[in-house]
Parts: C-alpha cells; structure tokens; sequence
C-alpha cells in the first residue's frame, strides 16, 4: 500500500512541473542520444549506447517514481488544521533547553524539505518529535549526538 504525501500548493505544482519536464525534455533527448549511438554501428562494444541506455532506465525509474508521489500526493487545508497544534505547514519556534537557542522552522514534507530556507521534514528526526506538540511543550528528539530536548516556543500558520 502506498504512502499518502501531504504538500503545499505550490509544492505539488512543482512535482508536476518536473515531470513534465522529465516527460517532454529529458525523455526525448536520451531517445535521439540512442539513435545517435545506434547509427554508429556495432552495439555490442558501443559505451556510448550502454551509457544512454543506463541513463533512460534511470530516468524511467524517476519518472515512474514521481508519477506515483504524485498519485499519492493530497494538498493541505491550512483552514482545516488546528492552529494549537505543531501540525505540517506550522511555523514553529522551539528553543534548545541545553544552550537556549531559538530557531524557526515550517513542518513539511520530505520533497519540500530545505534547511536552508528553515522548512523540515514531518518524517526528520526534529519535525518527527515537534508534530503534535503545543506552545509550552517539550520535544525530546533523538539527533545523532544523542537526545536533545527543544521547548515549543510558538506555533503560527503562513
């Protein structure tokens, strides 16, 4: 059974874009590199057949797994979530008990991920251990350097 996938609008659009990408543009540039290397002659000793050949089963393999995240994929409600809770899309500010450091962070999924930006993944270890908990809750979150215990400072919606 497959995994739904909760995304953003815009997170779902930008899967779709891709595909489409991978559909229109890649998928027909690895087809002419086949033929190209065809026309060269012998297959048997051509590195330049089995390399676009390797490269169209990878793009395949992506474009099939895509095409499933997609089918799996639902968009969130923000208007449906209850605000009192760190749920996906809530912009949390915790603060790191050991050292007080604060941090903000939006909860969302894993194809939406991107540290830099401060968005988690519900499925990362903090987003995992954050999901569920209220403004004055502690999250006990298992990171590689051991257990870390973050304070749930504040929960808003975008």
């Amino acid at each position: 059974m497959s995994k739904v996938n909760y995304y953003t609008a815009e997170g779902l659009a930008r899967l779709k874009e891709e595909l489409k990408d991978m559909e229109s543009v890649q998928r027909p540039k690895i087809s002419q590199q086949i033929a190209d290397a065809r026309d060269k002659g012998d297959l048997s000793e051509n590195a330049e057949y089995d390399a676009a050949k390797e490269a169209q089963g990878l793009l395949e393999a992506k474009i099939a797994k895509l095409k499933e995240a997609i089918s799996n994929a639902r968009v969130v409600d923000e208007s449906q979530l209850d605000d009192s809770k760190a749920l996906i899309l809530s912009y949390v500010t915790i603060k790191n008990t050991a050292n007080g450091k604060k941090m903000k962070y939006q909860l969302v999924a894993p194809k939406e991920a991107d540290l830099k930006s401060g968005k988690i993944s519900v499925d990362s270890p903090i987003g995992k251990g954050l999901l569920g908990k209220e403004v004055g809750d502690i999250a006990e979150v298992e990171v590689p350097t051991g257990k870390v215990k973050f304070e749930v400072v504040e929960i808003a919606r975008g």
